[in-house]
């Protein structure tokens, strides 16, 4: 496990799942919503993106953790490890809900309220993007895959993998 990509439907903990297997693994971790935004709310064109997200790429090591359907493919197919959160609506809109006012390492602003489209997307995230997300990961099957379908499931794994490391757990 080199190059690891961690999808889902935001709110689903991408971002939390990430930092704690970037912890006990050591790998570089990547948030794409920081190659994405600037601190004024504000997005930089796809151009930039693209190519902030290159660099990225062409290193030998990364833990990446996003969705940005337009480049999920590109990501897929450079990683070796890929991990989907794949969680209940109603998981991801808590998730949301619980980090409303909090500082984000991944994200440049605090968010303050709910953002109508964004939560629309979530409410969507099912019929909309999860059918792509499951036929690029048929597509990729070569790659480690791993689904979780619950939190309880990632942090099991990421409990199994702390204990393999013989890292101590957080918080001991």
């Amino acid at each position: 496990m080199k190059k690891v990509c961690v999808i889902g439907c935001p709110g689903s903990g991408k971002s939390t799942f990430s930092r704690a297997l970037c912890e006990i693994t050591g790998l570089p971790l990547c948030h794409l919503d920081l190659l994405y935004h600037n601190p004024d709310r504000t997005t930089v064109g796809k151009p930039i993106f693209r190519e902030r997200l290159a660099k990225v790429l062409a290193e030998d090591q990364w833990v990446i953790d996003g969705n940005y359907g337009s480049t999920m493919e590109l990501r897929i197919a450079a990683c070796d490890t890929v991990f989907f959160l794949d969680y209940s609506v109603e998981v991801c809109l808590d998730g949301i809900t619980s980090r409303r006012g909090k500082e984000r390492a991944d994200m440049p602003w605090v968010e303050t309220e709910d953002d109508s489209e964004f939560m629309a997307f979530i409410r969507a995230f099912p019929t909309e993007s999860r059918p792509s997300v499951l036929a690029l990961l048929r597509k990729y099957a070569d790659k480690t895959i791993t689904v979780f379908r619950s939190r309880e499931e990632a942090d099991g794994y990421l409990q199994e993998l702390r204990n393999n490391a013989d890292l101590p757990s957080v918080g001991s």
